[in-house]
Order: C-alpha cells, then sequence, then structure tokens
C-alpha cells in the first residue's frame, strides 16, 4: 500500500508526487476491507508499506497491520520501506514504535542518490539496510534479513 506525505524529500526519490500529503485517495473502511480480502488469497504473500513515509502515517498504517496480524498472525508478513533510519525510530514516538513492532521486514533509510546502486535487492542505495525486525527487536542490535542476497 502507498501512503501519501514524506518530509524527506529526497534527491532522487522515486516517488515524488506520494510526498504531497494530499496526494492520492482517502483511505476508508472499504478500502481496508478490500485489502484484507486481497490478503486472504493464498498467493498473495503478504502486505508492503511503501510512500511517501509510512511512518508518518501511523494512524492508518499501525490499525491496517494491527488487523493484517490480527486476521492473518504471522501467516502473511509485512514489510515497510522508509527513509528513518533503524536508530530514529527506535527513539521515537509510541505510535511508531508500535507499527515497527507487527513489521516483519524494514528497508530503513533516506535515499542517497550519491550511492545509488541499482543492483541492490529491494534498495536503491547502498546507505539502505534490510533489517529483520524480530530479530532485531529480540537481539537488541540490528539484525539483517538472512535472505538477503550480498
Amino acid at each position: 500500500m502507498y501512503v501519501s506525505g514524506c518530509l524527506f524529500r529526497c534527491p532522487g526519490c522515486y516517488n515524488v508526487a506520494a510526498q504531497d500529503f494530499r496526494y492520492g485517495k482517502s483511505y476508508t473502511k472499504e478500502l481496508e476491507d478490500r485489502i484484507i480480502a486481497d490478503l486472504s488469497q493464498s498467493y498473495v504473500q503478504g502486505l508492503t508499506l511503501l510512500g511517501g513515509e509510512p511512518f508518518l502515517n501511523t494512524e492508518v498504517c499501525l490499525s491496517l497491520c494491527k488487523r493484517v496480524r490480527k486476521e492473518f498472525g504471522h501467516t502473511k508478513d509485512i514489510w515497510s520501506w522508509t527513509g528513518y533510519s533503524w536508530d530514529e525510530i527506535m527513539k521515537d514516538s509510541d505510535d511508531k514504535l508500535e507499527m515497527l513492532s507487527l513489521i516483519d521486514i524494514l528497508i530503513d533509510g533516506r535515499f542517497l542518490l550519491r550511492k545509488k546502486d541499482l543492483t541492490l535487492q529491494f534498495r536503491g542505495s547502498s546507505n539502505q539496510r534490510i533489517i529483520d525486525v524480530q530479530k532485531s527487536l529480540a537481539s537488541g542490535d540490528v539484525v539483517a534479513w538472512d535472505k538477503l542476497v550480498r
């Protein structure tokens, strides 16, 4: 799910239109129900949160993540991309921390044009990390996703 609104304004951002908080359509209960129905399909692996900036849209994203966990437990994964670093989120507000606790994989860090690398798996610049959130929270240290192809 793409959300609107981002304050980072990374030069070279692939989704400039979504930086505007007014871009796109309003989130509704009907849309959420449709997302849940789509997730119930056996061929759908999980939910992906992109932006814009999902962690600036916790009112919507947190409630959706909670519902995904309620409906599917951990049979569906939740991925999120964010311009925040892991450390920034860990020092931020309770809603961001709660949302993080529901996510499986986090790609963190702002897109940096000078570090752009199109050969990277699931990210645009080499400063961004693919983090196994649950293992990281359990260990207290950032743990890279173990399926990462280097």
